[in-house]
């Protein structure tokens, strides 16, 4: 049945999203954090990318996370001669996430999870109208 496919599909949708709003809830939360010894790096903001992957048993196409990366995009350096992991220059390196960019990376994810859900919840609908139109 074509709404069992496209249920499929919206769930690992569902899943997708889930992870990576996972993922930027952890940038998020250590988006203030900084190196703790000279030398050191602080948290480096993670990047999740998806691929599609072919259910061939169902004969559908679904998402799935092709991984999770590290931003290659460099440290901002912040001078605090006292902190003990500063360099010998005076300056300390903090995490490369920008709270501004995750917010909205966040939305996105929060609207394509609702997207999915009111999918599955438009193909649920049709499979009992198509029940009900049976009895």
């Amino acid at each position: 049945m074509d709404l069992q496919k496209a249920m499929m599909a919206s769930a690992s949708g569902l899943r997708a999203q889930s992870v990576r709003m996972r993922v930027i809830s952890e940038n998020i939360a250590n988006q203030n954090s900084v190196a703790t010894e000279p030398g050191a790096d602080p948290y480096r903001r993670k990047i999740i990318t998806f691929q599609t992957e072919m259910d061939r048993a169902n004969g559908v196409e679904l998402v799935k996370v092709g991984g999770i990366e590290f931003d290659q995009k460099d440290f901002t350096k912040k001078y605090d001669p006292g902190n003990p992991a500063a360099d010998a220059s005076g300056y300390i390196k903090e995490s490369n996430v920008n709270g501004l960019i995750e917010m909205m990376d966040m939305q996105q994810a929060q609207r394509t999870y609702q997207s999915n859900l009111n999918a599955m919840e438009a193909s649920r609908r049709m499979a009992t109208m198509t029940l009900d139109l049976l009895r």
